[in-house]
């Protein structure tokens, strides 16, 4: 049986016939030895009752009537109810509740109420049957009065019982068949949708309704999918958008080839260094995707260590001749990312901003910050949040000054599996600013 449904709901049911036969079983032997054990108490009584009887009552000689009264006074006495024959089997009275219940009236058999009581000196003596009699609620100990019900008392119990259990099975499983169907179905659900997300729909998505684990899982799913969506879209952007920046450079790089061989000596030189320039264009491109396509696969750092953030910024501006003032900070990251991040914003400051570039080491409670300063003509309001993403680039600045467009993108995602962020503002006096912002405690 594969539908998980069935399976639990069976489940269910059978422990819980299980549980109803074993219960009623148990039940039924402890009403029957209850019954078994007040039957041989009660008989017990009835013995010593009648031979109390028989030495209290008058003889077989007195007046009939004396007989009777004696009889009903013991019918009075002992709360049950009584009938007494001569020897010759007529009968001589009997107590009021005995004629006006008519217990004579059934013919003998396995549920007569009464039985005949022979004494010794002929006479015959009619009581209630053992099983007939229960204890009265509330009376003094050691009294009985007869049940008129008629049949066997266990017997009774136990159909009771068994009609009892029975609308309790029928209940319950009447009653866990929605509740187990609706789990059940929620996980359908689930499947359906794991199997149209891989098939391709990577904008399919789950509910996630409810507290329980179900809805954990829905939520999980969702949360993987949306990751897995962002990080296919983002690598199909970057394949697509690195193709077209590789093509320039491939170009240049085929028809320098081509043409030096029929170059003059004094050109091949300045051929000669196109082809150097081309080649650490394409070098440069290549390791800048596939340092995006490691971040965005990673959600995590790999590892996390001590950074000195005023050492590294000096570091990297001496490369580019530009000044450094600042605090000493330490944070925790990957130094390889964080230089990675810093050059690229000294060599955009360098590129579109000039000579003048100048780089500020800040701290704060929690945070540290990275300024990078430069007297370029600025970022339009309009663009500073767009130059941050891959491949693109201000208009008529590519032509001019070059790249491809990843390196603020990458200082973006950098910043952000660090925990921090970057972001560009308006430099008083013109220019541009861009501020890197670190958290200096581990997340």
């Amino acid at each position: 049986m594969r539908s998980l449904y069935l399976r639990i709901y069976l489940t269910v049911v059978v422990a819980l016939a299980l549980f109803a036969l074993v219960s009623g079983w148990l039940l039924q032997r402890h009403l029957e030895d209850q019954r078994a054990r007040f039957e041989g108490n009660v008989r017990e009584r009835i013995e010593a009752w009648v031979e109390l009887i028989e030495r209290a009552m008058p003889g077989p000689q007195a007046p009939p009537q004396e007989q009777v009264a004696a009889m009903r006074e013991w019918s009075q006495r002992l709360r049950i109810p009584m009938a007494l024959d001569d020897a010759q089997g007529q009968r001589l009275g009997a107590s009021e509740s005995y004629s006006r219940r008519e217990l004579d009236a059934e013919p003998p058999g396995p549920n007569f109420r009464v039985q005949p009581v022979h004494l010794e000196d002929g006479r015959t003596l009619w009581l209630p049957r053992p099983n007939m009699l229960r204890p009265p609620p509330g009376g003094p100990a050691g009294q009985i009065r007869p049940i008129w019900g008629g049949g066997q008392r266990g017997a009774i119990d136990g159909a009771s019982l068994a009609a009892l259990l029975v609308v309790l099975f029928l209940a319950v499983a009447l009653g866990a068949w929605p509740v187990v169907r609706r789990l059940t179905r929620r996980l359908e659900a689930l499947k359906q949708g794991v199997e149209a997300f891989g098939a391709g729909a990577l904008h399919q998505r789950v509910a996630e309704d409810g507290r329980d684990e179900v809805a954990a899982v829905g939520a999980s799913f969702n949360r993987a999918a949306s990751r897995i969506e962002g990080l296919l879209r983002s690598h199909q952007s970057l394949l697509a958008n690195a193709s077209h920046e590789l093509r320039s450079p491939l170009a240049r790089l085929k028809m320098a080839i081509t043409m030096i061989e029929d170059a003059a000596p004094s050109e091949r030189a300045a051929l000669r260094r196109e082809i150097e320039t081309d080649i650490a264009e394409l070098d440069a491109l290549v390791e800048e995707v596939l340092l995006a396509s490691r971040l965005d696969a990673s959600a995590q750092l790999d590892r996390l260590e001590p950074v000195d953030l005023l050492a590294l910024a000096a570091e990297e501006a001496s490369r580019v001749g530009a000044s450094v003032q600042g605090q000493d900070t330490q944070l925790p990251g990957d130094e390889r990312l964080l230089r990675r991040a810093i050059r690229n914003l000294l060599e955009n400051a360098r590129r579109y901003g000039g000579d003048d570039v100048e780089a500020i080491v800040s701290r704060s409670p929690g945070q540290a910050e990275l300024r990078v300063l430069d007297r370029g003509p600025g970022v339009p309001e309009a663009f500073r949040e767009r130059i941050f993403e891959a491949f693109f680039r201000l208009p008529g600045h590519a032509e001019r000054e070059g790249g491809v467009g990843l390196g603020l993108s990458l200082v973006r995602q950098i910043a952000e599996r660090h925990g921090g962020g970057v972001r560009c503002e308006a430099r008083e006096g013109g220019g541009s600013c861009f501020v890197l912002q670190l958290p200096t405690r581990a997340a």
